[in-house]
């Protein structure tokens, strides 16, 4: 498998152009190598690397959609019933451009309903890690876009977050998006806390744009900053009970609510006329905590 590493300022990332994914991330930091994000050198469907969602994420509802006169049908595209994450994390990115600390990866799509150019450009520059993403309809017909990014963050036992969101939406069956509701308290993250240990796949919408992980254990944090396209986010996490191995968490901005072709205002998503484009960036930039402590630097 074709693999690039991006190195500069202390920061080290390895991408895959299958699946146009992040490999991992690391962060050196007094002679060690922090993990930024969960590592897994594998590309397909349940691995743990971090991908694009494109020409939508999440789950789409009864694989089917609505728009204008037209209504749409997918097949699922891997063993899970529901057709999910579109069709950029199971693609060949092709690599444009590639110089040791920057990236370009393109994505053509020429399937049906639709047929898109989507890139990637990934570069590490003053201390952090950037991800610009974007998608441009080559078909020929309006369509309905969306844009996001799915990472695995590490979990450690002490791992903390931070993060404000206005707007909560339930699971309903077959891990499908349901109504909106109140944020449960023990998703509050507005003031840092500790990540529930229970099974959490939910979105949390209207969220600032950014979060911080906590890592007191590695002396290190990590700011997520979302541009403003990225509105809404998604939480996922393992219940620790059931697989106490899962030392990795997903917290996924999006411009869309998961399940937002059903709903009535377009949830988020951007209607794009031929050869229309929408794009938006995502900055991760690592920080030194105090050992053993939570508290901001």
């Amino acid at each position: 498998m074709e693999t690039l590493a991006l190195r500069a300022e202390g920061l080290e990332a390895r991408l895959s152009p299958q699946g146009g994914r992040v490999l991992s991330l690391d962060w050196h930091l007094d002679g060690r190598a922090v993990p930024l994000l969960h590592p897994d050198e594998r590309t397909g469907p349940g691995t743990r690397s971090a991908f694009p969602l494109v020409p939508f994420g999440n789950r789409l509802p009864g694989n089917s959609f609505r728009f204008g006169a037209h209504e749409y049908t997918f097949a699922p595209n891997t063993e899970d019933p529901s057709y999910l994450h579109g069709d950029g994390w199971l693609g060949g990115w092709q690599v444009e451009a590639f110089d040791g600390a920057s990236a370009e990866l393109v994505f053509r799509h020429e399937g049906s309903p639709f047929r898109y150019e989507a890139r990637q450009s990934l570069r590490i520059a003053d201390g952090a890690f950037h991800l610009a993403l974007g998608v441009r309809n080559a078909g020929d017909r309006p369509l309905p876009f969306g844009l996001g990014w799915h990472p695995f963050f590490p979990r450690t036992p002490g791992t903390r977050l931070e993060m404000r969101a206005r707007g909560f939406r339930e699971e309903r069956a077959g891990h499908l998006p349901g109504d909106a509701a109140l944020l449960p308290f023990d998703l509050d993250f507005s003031a840092g806390a500790p990540l529930p240990g229970r099974w959490v796949n939910n979105g949390l919408e209207d969220w600032d744009g950014r979060a911080r992980i906590l890592w007191p254990e590695r002396s290190a944090g990590l700011l997520v900053e979302a541009g403003p396209l990225f509105a809404h986010a998604f939480l996922f996490l393992p219940d620790r009970a059931r697989a106490p191995e899962a030392e990795w968490f997903c917290l996924e901005p999006m411009n869309h609510r998961a399940g937002a072709h059903h709903h009535a205002d377009g949830g988020g998503l951007v209607a794009l006329s031929p050869g229309e484009s929408l794009s938006g960036a995502i900055r991760l930039s690592p920080f030194p905590l105090p050992p053993g402590s939570p508290s901001r630097p």
